[in-house]
């Protein structure tokens, strides 16, 4: 785990993934780790979080960035596949500040299915 911002306390994602907080993992690579949300929104709820911090979405630049974006969204897509997600669908979500429903500033992808989805969301 790569932490860039020396100064900031350690998220709660941080955490997870020192394992200093438990979790139930259901992926893990040497960028990315996917875990169970506490709170599931839907009968299947996992988050993939990149191990280096980005805070926010908004905040992701240059190449470095792109290359753990990218990653994150393709094993987001494997983790969905590996959970029986593929053949009905299931719903990415990224949220950003404080009005988009960020709760850790930690950029990480919600992974939902399991049910019908609405749209509009939330």
């Amino acid at each position: 785990m790569v932490r860039l911002y020396q100064e900031i306390p350690m998220t709660l994602f941080e955490k997870i993934i020192a394992r200093q907080i438990p979790a139930d993992i259901v992926y893990e690579d040497n960028l990315v780790l996917a875990f169970r949300d506490i709170n599931p929104q839907a009968p299947i709820h996992v988050l993939i979080v990149p191990k280096r911090v980005i805070p926010r979405i908004g905040e992701a630049t240059g190449p470095a960035d792109q290359s753990v974006l990218g990653h994150l969204l393709v094993q987001a897509a494997e983790v969905a596949r590996r959970l029986g997600l593929a053949e009905n669908g299931y719903r990415l979500v990224i949220n950003n500040g404080p009005d988009g429903g960020e709760t850790v500033p930690h950029l990480h992808c919600h992974i939902l299915g399991g049910r019908l989805l609405c749209w509009p969301p939330g």
